[in-house]
């Protein structure tokens, strides 16, 4: 009875059939295929869930604890934890999952606590109210806004304080909206199991590790050492594992209806549920025009990072060089002409000892002793395979070839050996900032050492690990769903480059690469209000004019505006060799980007009628992904989630319900953006609209 919308269709199709009987006929007929559709969708939910986990005993060893949710979020970064603080207010029973053991994701455990911002919009203070708060209590822990004196951003501060603010802000919206939250730090989700007819999620088995007794503590070890096992049933020598079954809360409105959220970093319920999605470069298209191959390759994604912190002393330390180091040597660089060690250094300084004195050309003051910089750098701790032989993310024919979509199988779905890698390449990377005289970009006797550094490490040290890495290397770029085919759609719904990009298409590369049809349907679907008579008149494709603002979505739930910005993949493997370069052009949509808006559509997955996703595995292509990564679109995004899931929850309805009929009018999907907009979540930029062109002011940088 829960979900009568969506078997209506059957009895009305059996109704049709028996026009021609009498009215009473018609109607006992009518009562009979009534009753029989409820009982089959009933026999069906019941006996076919019964049937399924009969059939499949092995698949789901007994858990060692069960625990009931009405929204479970499986992912505590930025999204993960907006998606918890909006369903918290609105009095939801939350269970959090997190393979770390903090909360903020990139802002915390993967160590970019510097925040990623737009100018324009950054003055405004134009964000969700969460996001707002975080800055806001960021300012009240430092007295100031920019702890760090970095000139990246206006607030760059030490992460594992990040991580204290995020989990008093969820404290407080438990207790404000008398919600309840069930916290679950270093879990991994390990199975799912489903509905009989597949559609839903009916329950997630997580694995919770500890330190097995006698053995260090957690993030004593990297995590190439540690994930394997982290998301193995078994107890090991490092591990003492819980295996927890998370199942739908019982309510009597909505019995054991519930909604799963993936906010993982890489997608990885997205993978286990097997839903549609896409993995890499996007072939070329109308659509997204600048992408560099006309084929795709889900290989090459944009590079990860692991984090690391320096501190800067009165004099100089030993440096011991790793074993590595000759061999990813040949691949750092300051790779600007500007290159000097303070420029790096003061880039993401996380920590400013003395924040008085002499100023450099950023407005900065210069570092000394006792500063800590935080290391995120292109061609520096960015690793960034590129090819079947070495990507981070495995695709979904890598996942099959390796057992990972088999009952049990799952293993987070990364290259355990290029996470290593990556590790190694950081590591190196702080040794060639403080002792390399080499410099693969910009030559011979530019790079000179800066040996009045320490490497941080320890529990107690920035990162909170005792090998000074970020807990999570920082993730770019994720698996990315295609959502439900839609009207303009048909082959599932995407944010494209044309979307938000301010590219000039009117250059000569786009008319003589693209062919003369498509790219007259690319300056057609950038027509705007023009598009009509572009296509009457029959324009010639080189003066259609453009509209110069960002696609509005009628079912918009977020907003995001940074640049489309790119770490490419290098060419070939392993990254790290000599006179690698990056991908080829792959930086081509790279730069400004219009202020745009996150669509419903864009967190509806196919074939899952339960699963939200959010965070950076939101329906985008390649290149809008570029620029819907940054701190403050996470959190935009998983508010979204939080808010589409309790709205979900009330009404008794899939969200997909709330878009289902667009163009047309979507009654609840006004109720749930008036509900954003009520609780200071914007779903667009101020003065948004299709007459409003004049966007010059919004600057990313």
């Amino acid at each position: 009875m829960r979900f009568f919308r969506l078997n209506l269709s059957k009895f009305v199709s059996k109704s049709k059939l028996n026009l021609s009987r009498s009215p009473w006929s018609r109607f006992k007929i009518r009562i009979v295929a009534f009753v029989s559709t409820l009982l089959a969708i009933v026999s069906q939910h019941s006996l076919g869930t019964v049937a399924l986990a009969q059939a499949e005993p092995s698949r789901f060893p007994a858990p060692d604890q069960t625990v009931n949710c009405e929204i479970l979020i499986v992912g505590g970064g930025l999204a993960g934890t907006a998606a918890a603080y909006e369903a918290l207010s609105d009095g939801k029973t939350v269970c959090l999952t997190e393979i770390t053991d903090w909360l903020g994701g990139q802002l915390t455990s993967q160590g970019t606590s510097a925040l990623d911002e737009a100018q324009r919009q950054r003055s405004l203070l134009f964000y969700s109210r969460g996001y707002l708060e975080l800055r806001r209590r960021i300012e009240q822990k430092y007295g100031k806004l920019n702890p760090g004196d970095c000139w990246v951003s206006e607030s760059c501060f030490l992460p594992q304080e990040a991580a204290e603010i995020l989990e008093s802000m969820l404290e407080e919206a438990e207790r404000q909206g008398k919600g309840e939250l069930k916290w679950f730090p270093a879990t991994v989700a390990k199975d799912l199991r489903l509905s009989a007819n597949g559609k839903q999620i009916e329950q997630v088995i997580g694995i919770q590790h500890r330190p097995a007794p006698g053995q260090p503590p957690l993030n004593t070890a990297t995590l190439s050492q540690t994930i394997e096992d982290a998301y193995r049933y078994e107890n090991s020598d490092r591990f003492q594992k819980t295996v927890i079954s998370f199942v739908p809360a019982q309510n009597q409105a909505t019995g054991d209806h519930w909604f799963v959220i993936d906010a993982t970093e890489t997608g990885e319920l997205v993978a286990l549920a097997d839903v549609p999605y896409r993995l890499g470069i996007d072939p070329r298209s109308y659509r997204d025009p600048s992408s560099p191959s006309e084929t795709g390759d889900p290989y090459c994604t944009q590079g990860f990072t692991y984090t690391f912190a320096m501190e800067q002393t009165e004099e100089p330390q030993p440096q011991e060089m790793p074993p590595f180091y000759e061999q990813y040597a040949p691949y750092y660089s300051y790779e600007r002409d500007t290159a000097d060690f303070d420029y790096v250094f003061t880039y993401r300084r996380i920590w400013n000892a003395n924040p008085r004195g002499e100023r450099d050309r950023y407005g900065v003051s210069l570092p000394k002793p006792d500063d800590i910089s935080m290391q995120n750098w292109t061609w520096g701790n960015d690793y960034r395979p590129g090819t079947a032989a070495d990507n981070l993310i495995l695709s979904h024919d890598q996942l099959e070839q390796t057992g990972q979509l088999q009952p049990g199988g799952w293993l987070g779905g990364l290259r355990s050996e290029t996470l290593r890698k990556g590790e190694e390449n950081a590591i190196g990377y702080y040794y060639w900032l403080v002792e390399g005289t080499t410099d693969s970009q910009l030559g011979e006797g530019v790079k000179q050492p800066a040996p009045n550094h320490r490497y941080l490490k320890g529990f107690d040290a920035p990162m909170g690990t005792a090998h000074g890495l970020s807990k999570y290397p920082y993730i770019r770029e994720s698996r990315r769903i295609i959502g439900r085919p839609s009207y303009g759609y048909e082959n599932g719904f995407t944010i494209s480059e044309i979307d938000i990009s301010q590219v000039d298409y009117n250059d000569p590369y786009y008319q003589q690469t693209l062919p003369p049809a498509l790219y007259r349907q690319l300056r057609i679907a950038l027509a705007g209000l023009e598009a009509t008579s572009a296509i009457v008149e029959d324009t010639p494709a080189n003066q259609i004019p453009r509209r110069t603002r960002s696609t509005i979505y009628p079912d918009a739930v977020g907003i995001a505006q940074y640049a489309i910005d790119f770490h490419p993949c290098m060419t070939l493997s392993p990254p790290e060799a000599p006179g690698n370069t990056e991908r080829e052009g792959m930086r081509r949509a790279h730069g400004s980007a219009y202020p745009a808006q996150i669509p419903l559509r864009a967190m509806i997955p196919q074939k899952i009628d339960n699963l939200i996703v959010t965070g950076k595995s939101i329906a985008t292509s390649f290149i809008a992904a570029a620029a819907y990564r940054v701190h403050s679109f996470e959190w935009s995004a998983g508010a979204a989630a939080g808010e589409t899931a309790s709205y979900a929850l009330e009404k008794n309805i899939f969200p997909y319900a709330l878009v289902d009929n667009l163009p047309l009018p979507e009654p609840q999907l006004a109720e749930l953006q008036t509900r954003l907009r009520a609780r200071q979540n914007p779903i667009a930029f101020p003065d948004t609209s299709i007459f409003n062109l004049d966007w010059d002011e919004w600057r990313v940088w």
